[in-house]
């Protein structure tokens, strides 16, 4: 599966936050609902997308985590 087929960012819609496509639903929202150790069935039922955009959030998240790196505090132990 390839994210770009489900995943868009439109500066109309959202203030350009990545969305499943045709929808207001934000990348992030998915992500924290994950977190959040809800089901993908519990997900897709409240926000009324399918189970493959759920993992197209997690596709893309995993891209940003590859490609992006944030300062983190080094452990001294």
């Amino acid at each position: 599966m390839n994210w770009r087929d489900r995943i868009t960012t439109d500066p109309a819609v959202c203030h350009g936050r990545p969305c499943i496509k045709g929808t207001r639903v934000m990348v992030s929202v998915v992500l924290d609902n994950l977190a959040a150790r809800e089901s993908y069935e519990d997900i897709s039922r409240g926000y009324q997308i399918q189970e493959e955009d759920i993992q197209a959030v997690l596709l893309y998240a995993s891209d940003l985590a590859r490609d992006r790196l944030l300062a983190l505090p080094v452990d001294a132990a």
